[in-house]
């Protein structure tokens, strides 16, 4: 418990801008309107295609299991947010597509 302590006494300035971007990105996004959101999310998913190249750069300079693990979790995970925000990108655009008669 004391570790705990000293973690947020010695990382305090950290955690505080931590919570104030949660709140900044909170308030951001909850005013960018309906028309905007799917091109923005498109972009973002993009964007996330970094987390995977950053990735597999940590599990190619890995020298624990512990960083193997965390490096595979987070291509794991980035796959499928990059993959499952193209899919919901595509679907959204699709109801803006002109229905064949």
């Amino acid at each position: 418990m004391t570790d705990i302590f000293k973690f947020i006494t010695e990382y305090r300035e950290a955690i505080f801008i931590i919570i104030l971007s949660i709140f900044l990105g909170i308030e951001v996004i909850s005013h960018v309107p309906s028309v905007l959101h799917t091109p923005l999310m498109s972009g973002a998913n993009a964007i996330h295609g970094v987390v995977i190249i950053g990735a597999i750069i940590v599990m190619g300079h890995a020298t624990n299991v512990l960083s193997m693990v965390l490096g595979f979790i987070a291509v794991i995970l980035g796959t499928l947010n990059v993959v499952g925000g193209f899919v919901v990108t595509d679907r959204m655009l699709e109801m803006f597509r002109k229905k064949k008669k």
